[in-house]
């Protein structure tokens, strides 16, 4: 049934997956889960735009891309300057024709109890986690809206879906997100562009460091996975590479959980 549909589709089984002349944003891409998907996205033949702060690491990110037969181009700005995100466009617009593809996957961590959290740091998390991508996604909608197709993907996490202490700030933001995605499929899919989510569990990645100090924390969070352990970052890159491939042309709304059955578990 499905070589009857590709065929009657004109598209290959690898064209249904392939990404080979897709231009791709990535946010976040200087090493963890960001990095893993601009690599796999690169490896599936899109031209990747690497965007992070760290303009020395994501120069290191596209070298590793590149060395390894991919295209990759660093582009460091900051999600929460709107002028450094319009300018960022303004480039992508420029120097590639418009845009195909964005990840915002960049995002900020801070746990501890909400009364334990200022003015100034919850407003913060909320800039860097939610703000900074509604304004990601509303340049990248309008660069994708002049040709009438695009990919929106938004990392999320499950914290958007379960609970736990001392991330009040962090949950809030990761629904918030969850909503975004769905609104914005419903806004811009009239126009050929899809909104979804991934939604990662714990993955052993540098920002989880601190979490994971502790062997008994590493022990107990691996232990609520039905696999038996943590998510590897690499892990990551085959969701990404399929809502945004010909092969998830007709998925829109929809949140990807990639946690190895954590929030399933009783």
């Amino acid at each position: 049934m499905v070589a009857t549909t590709v065929a009657s589709a004109g598209i290959s089984l690898a064209g249904l997956f392939s990404l080979a002349g897709d231009i791709a944003l990535v946010t976040g891409a200087g090493r963890g889960l960001g990095f893993e998907i601009a690599r796999a996205m690169a490896a599936a033949g899109a031209t990747v735009i690497l965007s992070g702060r760290d303009a020395d690491r994501l120069g290191q990110a596209a070298d590793t891309i590149a060395n390894e037969g991919g295209k990759a181009i660093a582009l460091p700005f900051d999600m929460t300057d709107a002028e450094q995100t319009r300018a960022a466009f303004a480039a992508i617009a420029r120097d590639h024709g418009g845009l195909d593809i964005v990840v915002s996957n960049a995002g900020m961590r801070n746990r501890k109890p909400l009364e334990q959290f200022s003015d100034a740091e919850l407003s913060e998390m909320v800039e860097v986690n939610l703000v900074a991508t509604y304004r990601l996604a509303r340049e990248a909608a309008r660069l994708m809206r002049e040709r009438q197709k695009g990919r929106l993907i938004i990392v999320t996490s499950i914290a958007g879906h379960v609970a736990r202490p001392n991330d009040a700030v962090y949950a809030g933001c990761k629904h918030g997100l969850t909503g975004m995605m769905r609104a914005l499929a419903a806004e811009y899919g009239p126009h050929g562009i899809t909104s979804n989510a991934i939604a990662p569990g714990v993955f052993a990645t540098e920002a989880n460091e601190a979490l994971l100090a502790a062997p008994e924390t590493a022990a107990a969070l691996s232990g609520r996975s039905f696999l038996g352990r943590l998510g590897r970052p690499a892990e990551i890159a085959g969701a990404a590479v399929f809502l945004a491939s010909p092969a998830a042309s007709f998925i829109t709304g929809h949140v990807l959980t990639i946690d190895g059955g954590l929030t399933a578990k009783m």
